[in-house]
């Protein structure tokens, strides 16, 4: 008997290995049964598509069609960063383009007085139940984010999940019967068709612009300069107008759909000048359905490091053409060297899709997950060969991953909770964050009981929870904390918050 369970230990092990990433997969599917669903098949099951149709009418060079469907999907995020401290943002070197991300400010911008700073962007409405999608820069440490829709109505936005590596974030605002935007396809955009930017620059609601895709698979190298060791960018380049509070709207085609989320410009004034970035649908789609089914992305990688193949590189490797992507390095134990790709590849095909740029490359290999098995068409001095590369995430595996539910939701030993609209209307308040437990730690001995319903921190309306945390997070000393207790007395509490270097790790 001994015997037998020592040889089927392993085994087991295994067992409960798989069982456990079933359930736990399981349970986010029941506790998050909407976002369980693809952005496409909540698309598809709306009754909405039907206005596509009338596009099939409307004169050439006659954009009132598409205007007329991309407006109302188009939103204005207004957010609220709180707590800032006195500091300027970095200027630009003299002679280089502006940061496209000192979109909201301008270069060179001070703020002068601590104390929360005002930005907006845009957004695009995907589903009819509120699934907003947005640049992570536009909503990056917001402690209030507000939709408002192009017939005014506003709304407080929950943040679902953010992806820095590609500059995208997920939104969702509690209403139904919304206008969205088909998604449309990327891969089928060319240089030289007709697109229409829609967005809300300078704060001007509802701006639509005119151009062309001036270039595809541009790498401008933004997302990767802040930091970003995974960033894709491939963007699609438009000289349709795009200005200070584009970020995160439309870039859409004649027939109306979605091809790419406008994100940032090239000019040395940070206003228009003729370079505009967005970032591809189908890139966005991948992240997007990430964000819902899993609560964050699922990066998958080759594990190469890849080089242009310039005419250079060609007769220094004796290189056949100028095709391809070069593999300048293998990662130990990544998915290529699993697989058998070798230092000195030419990476020609990823699932079938050429790729002659790196961007290109790193945009093909982004939309697969971890765990996925992609065919890679290679070239080894004069011989093609398929490869069959089974993609691993970052730790170097090949297993998905579930964002842990409310680990954003807690901060020094308080844990908090959505308040619901029948408890705001209870309490006479527009707006809370309530304390679903309190552990060891300042809150508890500042005497916040649990089920307390924070309304003001420091006097400023709180709004949800992520948005709590991140204010917390930029705050020390002494603080106030208004609310309700559960017996819908009014209560102010004095809490002392740890400096950042005390912080529990």
């Amino acid at each position: 008997m001994k015997q037998f369970l020592e040889k089927h230990k392993t085994f087991a092990f295994f067992a409960a290995g798989i069982l456990g990433g079933v359930v736990s997969l399981t349970a986010y599917s029941v506790i998050f049964p909407s976002q369980s669903l693809g952005i496409e098949q909540k698309q598809n099951a709306s009754a909405q598509l039907a206005r596509y149709a009338s596009l099939n009418s409307v004169p050439a060079f006659d954009f009132t069609g598409v205007s007329e469907i991309a407006n109302p999907a188009v939103v204005h995020i207004k957010t609220t960063v709180g707590a800032a401290t006195s500091g300027s943002a970095e200027s630009p070197q003299r002679g280089m383009p502006m940061d496209p991300f000192e979109f909201f400010q301008g270069p060179g911008f001070r703020f002068d007085n601590p104390g929360p700073r005002q930005a907006s962007g845009s957004g695009v409405i995907l589903s009819e139940d509120g699934y907003v999608v947005t640049n992570n820069h536009v909503i990056e440490g917001a402690t209030k984010i507000e939709v408002v829709l192009n017939d005014k109505r506003t709304y407080m936005a929950e943040l679902l999940g953010a992806d820095k590596n590609t500059d995208l974030a997920l939104l969702r605002i509690p209403e139904k019967d919304l206008p969205f935007l088909k998604l449309g396809n990327s891969d089928d955009v060319k240089v030289g068709h007709w697109v229409v930017a829609v967005g809300n620059p300078f704060n001007l609601n509802s701006t639509v612009t005119l151009g062309i895709v001036s270039a595809m698979g541009r790498n401008i190298d933004i997302i990767r300069s802040k930091g970003n060791k995974y960033a894709i960018e491939n963007f699609i380049q438009t000289d349709a107008a795009i200005n200070p509070g584009n970020s995160g709207g439309a870039l859409v085609n004649v027939a109306g759909e979605l091809i790419g989320i406008n994100t940032a410009i090239a000019s040395e004034t940070g206003s228009y000048a003729g370079y505009g970035f967005a970032i591809p649908v189908n890139l966005m789609k991948k992240v997007v359905n990430d964000i819902m089914k899993y609560g964050k992305v699922q990066r998958a990688l080759l594990g190469v490091s890849i080089q242009e193949i310039t005419q250079n590189l060609a007769d220094e490797q004796g290189l056949a053409d100028l095709k391809g992507v070069f593999v300048a390095d293998i990662t130990d134990g990544g998915a290529a060297a699993k697989a058998g790709i070798k230092k000195g590849d030419v990476i020609l095909k990823v699932a079938g899709v050429e790729v002659n740029t790196s961007s290109r490359l790193q945009e093909e290999v982004g939309k697969y997950r971890p765990g996925d098995k992609v065919v890679f068409t290679v070239r080894r001095k004069s011989s093609t060969m398929e490869i069959a590369a089974t993609l691993l995430n970052a730790e170097g595996d090949a297993k998905l991953e579930t964002a842990a539910v409310g680990e954003s939701d807690s901060y020094e030993g308080m844990k908090l909770s959505t308040i619901t609209r029948e408890e705001k209307l209870a309490l006479g308040v527009k707006s809370g964050v309530k304390v679903s437990s309190v552990d060891k730690g300042v809150f508890r001995s500042a005497g916040i009981p649990e089920s307390f319903v924070i309304t003001h921190v420091n006097n400023e309306p709180v709004y949800s929870p992520k948005g709590l945390v991140t204010l917390l997070k930029s705050l020390s000393g002494a603080i106030t904390i208004e609310g309700f207790t559960k017996e819908k007395i009014e209560r102010v509490f004095a809490v002392k918050l740890p400096k950042p270097s005390e912080e529990r790790k």
